[in-house]
Formats: structure tokens, C-alpha cells, sequence
């Protein structure tokens, strides 16, 4: 009976977040990150297309993005990422956005970045140590407003839609040339070491850390 209570002791604590360790600068984004979404969503004019986010298996929120990382070479935009499980999302983990070749056709100093992931083989290929969009997963700009009747066939074919906000402004943008990957580092102060995206994302092994639930609640809306 000890045996059987210690197990289960050590089982609680490896699914448990670890996040007294998240950093102030993380904290930040993902409060960011959910005010993004809460903006997005009070412009429906401006919104990602019902039919679209409601299909979507995975939705990733890069705020604030600088122009100047994406001159300096070695630099990225960071993020935070959740997936749909069932009608609930998952709890989220941080990504990050290696430059791309469209880095330098950005005119804003900051611009925050939408990313729906349409699919299941996009999530497979997300879930890699990193992925090329563009090359190793289709990304195409996504259709603004209403509703997807607008939407191209690349548009509805594509693993990935990408989307960006310069003063104010949402459109879809071009992505391709980047570089996503989970960020190992920033996670592990979430959930503590040794979790992986997988674990968080698609197995339900973590419960969802309360300071990133402010990123949760503004996907629900």
C-alpha cells in the first residue's frame, strides 16, 4: 500500500506544472499573446474567418514581433502555441520563429504574428525538432473577414495559415522560409523538465498552469 501511494505521489508531481520558474519576460507573453486573440476577435471585419478557426487543430500567437530580429541574423520572434483536444484546447507551449527570407519586407517596427495549423499532419510535422514552412509544411496567407468563401484552393489546402497585425491592420502574410520549432528552454520552465510537446499538446500528461490560462480563456471567445 506505501509502494502503491508513493506511486502515485511521484505520478501527480510529474504531471504538475512547474511554473515558479516562468520569468517575467515569459509571463509577459503570454499575457500578450492572449491579448492579441481578445483584439482579434472585437474586429470581425478584421477577424480570421469562423468556418477557418473553428477547423482549426492548432492555433500559435507570435506578439510584438520586431522588425529588427529578422535583420539580425540568429534572432526569432517568440510565441505560444495550444492545440484542440476534443471541444477543449490543450495547454499551451512556447515556440519560436526562426527568420525567413520575408523578414525584410516587413514596414512596421512590431507585428504580431497568427498561425492556424489546419490539420493533423501539420501538428506531426510541428512536433519535429524543427520545420521548414514553406518547404517542409505548406503555409499560404489566410483569408480576413466573415467567413473562408473567399479563401483560394492553396489557401484551403494548406497545412498552415499565417497571419500578421502592423498599427492595427490584420491581413495574411507569406511566411514561407521560416523556422518553427517548440522552445525547450522556456517550456521546461513552464512544465519543468524531461515534458515534452507532445506530452503537453496531443497526450494530456500536464494540467494547465493558471498563468496561462488568461491565453486559453481568450481562444474560447
Amino acid at each position: 500500500m506505501k509502494r502503491m501511494i508513493a506511486a502515485v505521489l511521484l505520478s501527480a508531481v510529474a504531471v504538475t506544472p512547474m511554473s515558479a520558474a516562468l520569468s517575467t519576460t515569459e509571463t509577459k507573453r503570454i499575457e500578450d499573446a492572449a491579448t492579441v486573440l481578445r483584439e482579434l476577435h472585437n474586429a470581425p471585419d478584421q477577424d480570421i474567418p469562423t468556418d477557418l478557426w473553428s477547423k482549426a487543430s492548432c492555433v500559435l500567437v507570435i506578439p510584438s514581433l520586431k522588425k529588427a530580429a529578422f535583420i539580425v541574423g540568429g534572432e526569432y520572434g517568440k510565441g505560444l502555441m495550444s492545440c484542440r483536444n476534443g471541444a477543449a484546447w490543450s495547454p499551451p507551449i512556447f515556440m519560436r520563429l526562426g527568420k525567413g527570407s520575408w523578414g525584410l519586407q516587413f514596414g512596421a517596427q512590431t507585428v504580431d504574428l497568427v498561425l492556424l495549423v489546419m490539420n493533423d499532419k501539420g501538428i506531426e510535422k510541428l512536433l519535429r525538432n524543427k520545420v521548414s514552412l514553406g518547404a517542409e509544411a505548406s503555409v499560404a496567407a489566410g483569408p480576413v473577414g466573415r467567413d473562408a468563401r473567399a479563401a483560394t484552393d492553396l489557401q484551403l489546402r494548406a497545412e498552415i495559415l499565417s497571419y500578421s497585425r502592423t498599427q492595427g491592420i490584420f491581413a495574411g502574410i507569406n511566411l514561407s522560409g521560416g523556422v518553427l520549432r517548440d522552445d525547450v528552454d522556456d517550456n521546461a520552465d513552464l512544465y519543468g523538465k524531461g515534458i515534452t510537446a507532445r506530452n503537453i499538446l496531443l497526450e494530456g500528461k500536464v494540467q494547465l498552469p493558471g498563468v496561462a490560462r488568461t491565453f486559453i480563456d481568450a481562444l474560447n471567445k
